[in-house]
């Protein structure tokens, strides 16, 4: 617990939540300076995907943050399962962010897999994929379960 008895977890999430919603608005420039110099007034398909992801999982932050305290589980269960979502909700981000600079792709699913002017394997996209379905919904489960627990018993 912090001095204002918000624990760990829970603060992390609101900074994190506060640090996505600044990526948010920053990516927002990104887009309208593409949209800006496009004769279609649009930006590359990621680097919208980008800015309304990082809009969105600011908000979500905000839900885990209130998850995390009403948690009955420990603090460092809720800790490491909020770093493990939150890692996720960055990582996508990043990887979002990474087509937008490249604009390699419109679909990082399509086959070939590009990155840059090269491919990456179709087993690394789906590991990548389970890793991030199983970080994030495992660390939301925890949390919910844990804050589930608290309010019904």
């Amino acid at each position: 617990m912090n001095g204002m008895g918000i624990g760990s977890a829970a603060a992390l999430c609101v900074a994190a939540s506060g640090s996505l919603l600044m990526v948010g608005m920053l990516t927002g420039i990104w887009k309208y300076l593409q949209m800006s110099r496009s004769p279609e007034g649009l930006a590359h398909p990621y680097v919208d995907i980008c800015h309304r992801t990082a809009l969105l999982y600011s908000f979500a932050a905000l839900v885990l943050a209130a998850l995390a305290h009403f948690s009955a589980w420990s603090e460092t269960l809720n800790f490491w399962a909020a770093a493990v979502t939150l890692f996720y909700f960055v990582a996508a981000i990043a990887n979002y962010a990474l087509h937008g600079v490249l604009q390699d792709t419109d679909n990082q699913l399509r086959r070939p897999h590009r990155l840059g002017s090269g491919t990456v394997p179709g087993a690394v996209i789906h590991a990548a994929m389970l890793g991030l379905i199983v970080g994030e919904v495992g660390g939301l489960s925890v949390l919910l379960s844990g804050a589930l627990k608290t309010l019904y018993g």
